[in-house]
């Protein structure tokens, strides 16, 4: 706990951070509620993206096993430009999948099997998916780091800057409190003795 001066400015600044406190908190819980909102929908779009990657590998291994020669698609096939555009939620800036831009080589029809062109689709379609997910992986961390930050200052708020400076305001108001009384008392036994000496000299 910070020491703090028991005064009345310290006291009114104690009641200023206490108010402002107050008026920033349910800001946060609600940035914290949005943000968990956000990291639920982003880990079920990640969920269903893996998921789809999944079915595409094994529909291409249901017909790939089929045949016993070799082919480098990579040769035919090349990411060559991937669209991103910047999201945003609640202040926090992610990337967000637009497109993926292919550069393709159309396979010699004499010398190629006549699936070639059926794996160079499937091929494409899993490195679009492969894409979104790395993407979709990149915002899921985003929002559960900001998530995490706000969590830590919705819980800096609640359990130790709002209850410390209840419990400064309480501490400073006794002290003032008593420091009051005694005044008084001093005042009172001031004025008592002052009394006597009048008597006395009368």
């Amino acid at each position: 706990m910070a020491k703090i001066k028991y005064t009345k400015n310290e006291l009114k600044a104690q009641r200023d951070a206490l108010a402002r406190f107050r008026r920033y908190l349910p800001t946060l819980q609600l940035k914290k509620q949005q943000m968990q909102l956000e990291v639920r929908h982003a880990e079920a779009a990640l969920e269903a993206k893996r998921g789809e990657e999944i079915a595409a590998r094994q529909k291409l291994a249901s017909w790939v096993k089929l045949f016993s020669e070799p082919v480098d698609f990579a040769q035919y096939l090349r990411v060559t430009r991937i669209n991103t555009s910047t999201g945003n939620i609640a202040g926090v800036n992610f990337p967000v999948f637009e497109s993926i831009e292919f550069e393709r080589t159309t396979p010699d029809l004499f010398a190629t099997p006549p699936w070639v062109d059926d794996g160079i689709k499937m091929l494409e379609h899993l490195l679009r998916v492969r894409v979104e997910t790395q993407i979709i992986e990149e915002q899921l961390h985003r929002l559960r780091e900001e998530l995490r930050i706000t969590t830590q200052r919705v819980n800096l708020f609640e359990k130790v800057k709002i209850p410390e400076t209840r419990e400064n305001i309480r501490v400073i108001r006794i002290f003032l409190g008593d420091q009051m009384t005694a005044d008084v008392v001093r005042s009172k036994l001031a004025k008592a003795k002052t009394v006597e000496k009048v008597r006395a000299t009368a």
